[in-house]
């Protein structure tokens, strides 16, 4: 029996685990549309992000979720995410190392200074600095809340240390 292929995709991980990268590889291979949730959570304004309201958030997410087919990927695992860990057919958990991620941050943040790679937030030392801060809680915090709160759904959650485990699923 052949394998489906999953319409709808969850890749969640730490800042730097490679997330928007393989969201968008595994979108233009099935050409279904990829979405970070970070774009669900700000509008993305020239002049400055400004925060969507709780219910503009859920909203837009909602929207996403009951369309056909996507990816979404993100750091959140909160309770506003739940529905679309719910309606995934395929939840990938990047748990790339700490130290590969922390190069990671460091070579982002100099190809956006040196305007090489695009950003959607102005790259500051502020942010720059929140990263690290980010990927720590991660690593002691958000992975562990993330294994306690959807359990529920290990049969559809694959765990990826490195992205040529996904071959699988996509060849």
């Amino acid at each position: 029996m052949k394998k489906t292929i999953p319409k709808k995709i969850h890749i969640i991980g730490s800042v730097g685990s490679g997330k928007t990268t393989l969201a968008k590889e595994i979108s233009s291979k099935l050409d279904i549309p990829y979405y970070e949730l970070d774009n669900v959570v700000w509008i993305r304004k020239m002049s400055g992000d400004i925060r969507r309201t709780e219910q503009e958030r859920e909203e837009y997410l909602n929207s996403i979720i009951q369309s056909e087919s996507w990816v979404i990927e993100g750091v959140h695992n909160e309770d506003w995410v739940s529905t679309c860990f719910q309606s995934a057919d395929l939840i990938i958990f990047l748990d790339t190392k700490y130290s590969i991620r922390t190069y990671r941050i460091i070579k982002r943040f100099l190809k956006q200074k040196l305007r090489l790679e695009k950003s959607n937030y102005r790259p500051t030392l502020e942010i720059f600095f929140k990263m690290f801060k980010w990927n720590r809680y991660f690593e002691g915090v958000g992975k562990v809340n993330f294994f306690n709160r959807y359990d529920i759904h290990k049969d559809k959650t694959e765990v990826i240390n490195n992205t040529n485990s996904l071959k699988k699923y996509f060849n």
